[in-house]
């Protein structure tokens, strides 16, 4: 079978290369666009990371496909509405780093109770001094955790360890999970409100964009911080800047920023003529990366060496399971 990979490295493809001998592989480092796309189009199978933009220009391109599997949870860089349309399936990896992400969330807050991000800058100018990065015990601290799917319940076990109080907010109540974990449900303004820290571990979709805005960021305990390792779109990037200007939140955690796959294309734009969208929300990534009490992470939270051997491997299984005939982890539109 034609099966063609996008966004991978040489170890990627090295280990992909050794899992599907016998098929005809074809291997790129870079998203797939519709510059790309027709290229793609004579394969049977393709696969792809966060960064393609597999949107209906693209998606008519593909004229041979039948699955593309995404090496990621997140699906909303597929239009899946319209593959289901033209019989293509589209597949995911569910479950690969609830862990791994949720320790990289423990890392972002760490960073900033214990303002490890401002000792080290200072270390680098031999500035050893200590006035002003007096830091703040997690225990007995309220941490609010928006989604309570497999990477939040994780977040809520760490947090345990730490002995913090916990209060979730979540469409679906898992009431005997709730009972033995020791947290309680709350409206979203309630965990805005009651919490010293809020972190976000929900979806991206057109439920969850904005999710965060600037109607009920002002309902933030004064002085929390915000920790993102979702999507970027669920924070309103404006209402974040607004939000740091008034201290209303006295720092972020982000390991990802709406608009990121702009900072990607910054050079690009610097010789284009890029949308009014991507120009604004270049500055306002900018004017956040470059304040003391944000500390950021270019989408690493699920880079782990254990969690992409995962994602490979459920990856070649959904791979797998479609050449016999059989679906595996199929993302269904809603």
């Amino acid at each position: 079978m034609k099966i063609a990979f996008f966004e991978t490295n040489q170890s990627d493809q090295d280990y992909l290369s050794r899992m599907l001998a016998g098929h005809e592989l074809f291997f790129s480092t870079e998203p797939l666009t519709e510059k790309n796309s027709s290229q793609a189009g004579t394969y049977e199978i393709i696969s792809v990371f966060i960064y393609s933009a597999i949107n209906r220009a693209v998606i008519d391109k593909l004229k041979s496909v039948r699955l593309i599997a995404t090496r990621s949870t997140g699906f909303d860089h597929i239009d899946a509405a319209f593959c289901q349309e033209k019989n293509i399936t589209v597949s995911n990896v569910p479950h690969y780093g609830e862990n791994t992400v949720a320790e990289h969330t423990f890392a972002l807050i760490l960073a900033l109770s214990r303002n490890v991000h401002k000792s080290y800058a200072r270390g680098l100018k031999e500035d050893f001094s200590i006035d002003g990065l007096m830091g703040f015990d997690l225990k007995d601290k309220t941490l609010g955790v928006i989604g309570t799917g497999h990477i939040g319940l994780h977040v809520i076990r760490i947090a345990k360890g730490f002995g913090m109080h916990v209060i979730a907010y979540d469409t679906y109540h898992d009431i005997f999970l709730s009972e033995i974990l020791h947290y309680k449900y709350a409206p979203l303004d309630q965990v805005l409100s009651q919490s010293d820290i809020v972190t976000l571990h929900v979806p991206y979709n057109e439920h969850t964009h904005h999710l965060i805005n600037r109607k009920n960021i002002k309902n933030i305990k004064k002085g929390a911080l915000l920790i993102n390792t979702a999507r970027g779109g669920i924070v309103d990037n404006e209402a974040l800047i607004e939000a740091l200007d008034d201290h209303t939140l006295s720092g972020a955690g982000i390991d990802v920023l709406e608009g990121e796959e702009l900072i990607k294309e910054e050079n690009q734009c610097l010789r284009e003529n890029c949308g009014g969208d991507a120009v604004r929300q270049n500055k306002q990534n900018r004017d956040l990366l470059s304040r003391d009490n944000v500390v950021f992470t270019p989408h690493i939270g699920f880079y782990s060496e254990e969690a992409l051997r995962r994602i490979l491997d459920t990856t070649l299984q959904n791979i797998t399971r479609f050449t016999l005939g059989k679906i595996e982890n199929p993302i269904v539109p809603s």
